[in-house]
């Protein structure tokens, strides 16, 4: 529990985030999603609908479960209202695009990765304003927030949909119709559009860096813990629906590394006079690339000193 009055200054806090900055990140998230659907193909469609178990289970933990257990955590932190608002669209958010690198990384079901991200990013153009504005007129705390603050629903609709489902449309499009040409874009976009995602990460933070130590301690275990408790959730809950053990490390990296990059987008659209909001989102995006890495290469050096 984080004492109200030691932080009541947090949201004068200005992260160093430029218009330019904003169209930066709608172009990377744009071209990583188009990157994504590029290897979509329709079998995979009708191979899920065959054994659509997976799918449905992590549907289910990302947009059902994911938002209540967040939920449950800011009740038993408590947080600082605006920080408990960057927790609540965290967990609204989908599942990250870099999730299928991670996933392959991690050797995990890259197949179900790919569709998981299709569909969830399909399925947010709802479920992400619907469980930010269920979860975050919950709390009382963040509740007096946006009773305050103007949010249009459609309009984070329209976002959500210019960068997840326009760009998704698009790649299985061209996928399609034109197979190869999307295999041999797809070979160069996707590591491209990541990398550019990363250093754009990178440089922010590194612009940043002065607001970052000076007032990380306000959330840096609440975004470890939050973080590490969304990936045991999505194992777990995996687990308990006796899928493979493939499928479990595929749900738990799906459901654990969100796309913190749309939720940071989300709070300088609608939230950029909460600093506390800001903080918590903007490492999160740093946090769940490093955990994210970290796990996949926990779960790829188990499955290679097993293989030997």
């Amino acid at each position: 529990m984080i004492p109200t009055r030691m932080i009541q200054n947090i949201d004068d806090i200005q992260i160093n985030f430029t218009t330019d900055n904003l169209w930066l990140v709608n172009l990377t998230l744009a071209l990583i999603m188009f990157g994504v659907a590029l290897d979509i193909r329709v079998s995979d469609f009708t191979n899920l609908l065959k054994s659509p178990k997976p799918v449905i289970v992590g549907i289910i933990s990302q947009f059902l479960l994911i938002p209540l257990v967040t939920y449950l955590f800011i009740r038993v932190t408590t947080p600082f209202p605006s920080i408990a608002l960057g927790l609540v669209m965290v967990g609204a958010c989908p599942g990250g695009n870099i999730s299928n690198f991670m996933t392959k990384l991690a050797g995990g079901n890259a197949a179900l990765s790919v569709s998981l991200t299709a569909f969830a990013s399909i399925a947010a153009l709802v479920m992400t304003p619907l469980n930010f504005a269920l979860w975050g007129n919950a709390y009382e705390p963040t509740s007096e927030i946006l009773k305050r603050v103007s949010v249009d629903p459609l309009e984070v609709v329209r976002l959500v949909l210019l960068i997840l489902g326009i760009p998704l449309l698009l790649g299985m499009m061209l996928q399609y119709y034109r197979s190869q040409l999307a295999t041999m874009i797809s070979k160069i976009l996707k590591p491209v559009s990541i990398l550019i995602f990363l250093a754009f990460i990178a440089v922010a933070f590194f612009d940043n860096l002065d607001i970052f130590m000076n007032h990380i301690h306000y959330v840096l275990f609440l975004v470890i813990l939050h973080n590490g408790l969304l990936l045991l959730v999505g194992f777990l809950f995996a687990r308990a629906n006796r899928l493979s053990y493939i499928d479990q490390k595929t749900l738990s990296i799906e459901t654990g590394i969100q796309n913190s990059g749309l939720g940071l987008l989300l709070v300088f659209s609608f939230f950029s006079s909460l600093g506390g909001m800001a903080l918590l989102v903007a490492f999160w995006a740093i946090w769940d690339i490093a955990s994210g890495l970290l796990i996949a290469y926990f779960w790829s050096d188990k499955k290679k000193k097993q293989a030997t």
